[in-house]
């Protein structure tokens, strides 16, 4: 599914029973998106290094990239692209937001004419976060985003008002949003859609944010006089407007945010000052700790507390072990504890979909797939 076709402005004309010619003309107009090609350099070259006990390992060779208007596949089920302009976002702030991604739906469906017919953009995930700082390497953020498997699509997201960003997104949420109609979607309609379910990402600031699954009963839905933001929408706004951790409590508490599909989530969030937190919500309040590491259980203190897997708890002790043990990290050393609390060293049916190695003070980011840490495709932003 993810090797799409690339519809280009002369053949748009043949998607007309799925996206109305005049909306696609204002989506256009909106996004700023045209025909430009992915372009790519050479892969920096593999060298060896010194593990513990004298091990030599070959390091993997890193592919620098840079995404274009059309969809491109990396790799079976990994494809990048880039989105010029606001995409929609500041009209969608401006009304208010939207309480449910059934809201975002139908906003995406008016701005589109496209049949978006279900009402989630988002499910859970197991996943791990760690953020460390080293005087030599800079502030570095890894991701891992677990699941069963699925097709991802990288978004480089160009804005005028606002900080240019990169996000990733499971697009199998979008299919199963928008049914038939998704396989005739030109590429500019996919990648603007993407732009409202971003499950992680950094901005040029610095700014890491990433959604991680907690297993709870519980529900997030703030009910307030703020505007709403769900989930997905939460993520992009934070890429879109703040530049630290601060500017992000700040944006987050001017919202009230609703839980994509009633799962329960938590937020980790870093910057480029090395400060780190993870954001939750118990009892409709937002409750912040300060924290290095996140997976799958809560952190606030109260009831709780330690609430979710037993495996997420695992992951955690062996990264704090990892940042416990000392001594210098680079982006290696963080790929290296990305990749041994993947999903390989606990089987359970799901993989490592993605993992995202970012270096916060150079704004770049490696992106690893399906636990391949051998390859490697950077993307630079605030050149």
């Amino acid at each position: 599914m993810i090797a799409r076709k690339a519809i280009g402005l002369g053949a748009r004309a043949g998607v007309a029973a799925s996206i109305a010619a005049a909306a696609l003309t204002l989506l256009l107009a909106v996004s700023g998106c045209g025909g430009q090609a992915a372009s790519t350099e050479q892969p920096e070259p593999s060298h060896e290094r010194e593990k513990g006990g004298g091990e030599r390992v070959v390091q993997q060779a890193v592919t620098e990239v840079s995404p274009g208007h059309s969809i491109e596949e990396l790799a079976p089920g990994l494809s990048m692209a880039k989105v010029s302009g606001d995409g929609g976002l500041s009209e969608f702030v401006g009304q208010g937001g939207a309480s449910s991604d059934a809201d975002v739906v139908s906003f995406l469906e008016e701005k589109m004419a496209a049949s978006l017919p279900s009402d989630s953009l988002f499910t859970g995930a197991g996943c791990s976060t760690l953020l460390v700082k080293d005087a030599q390497a800079g502030v570095l953020f890894g991701r891992n985003f677990d699941w069963h498997g699925c097709d991802a699509l990288i978004v480089e997201h160009d804005v005028a008002d606002g900080y240019d960003s990169v996000s990733t997104v499971n697009l199998d949420f979008l299919e199963s949003a928008a049914g038939g109609a998704f396989e005739n979607m030109p590429d500019e309609v996919v990648a603007q859609a993407a732009l409202y379910a971003p499950l992680d990402g950094m901005n040029e600031a610095g700014l890491a944010v990433a959604t991680l699954m907690i297993q709870d009963s519980g529900r997030i839905e703030q009910a307030t006089d703020k505007p709403d933001l769900t989930t997905t929408t939460a993520v992009r706004l934070l890429l879109d407007t703040a530049a630290n951790v601060e500017e992000a409590l700040d944006v987050l508490a001017a919202h009230d945010l609703h839980g994509s599909m009633g799962l329960m989530v938590h937020f980790a969030i870093a910057d480029a000052e090395g400060n780190g937190v993870v954001v939750e919500y118990v009892d409709g309040e937002m409750q912040v700790v300060e924290s290095d590491i996140a997976t799958n259980f809560y952190l606030s203190d109260g009831p709780k507390k330690g609430i979710g897997t037993s495996q997420s708890h695992d992951r955690f002790a062996a990264l704090r072990d990892l940042l416990d043990s000392g001594g210098p990290w680079d982006e290696q050393r963080l790929r290296d504890a990305m990749e041994s609390v993947s999903k390989k060293n606990y089987p359970d049916g799901e993989t490592t979909e993605w993992t995202m190695a970012c270096n916060l003070t150079a704004k770049d980011v490696v992106y690893y797939h399906r636990e391949d840490y051998g390859q490697g495709w950077k993307i630079r932003l605030g050149n």
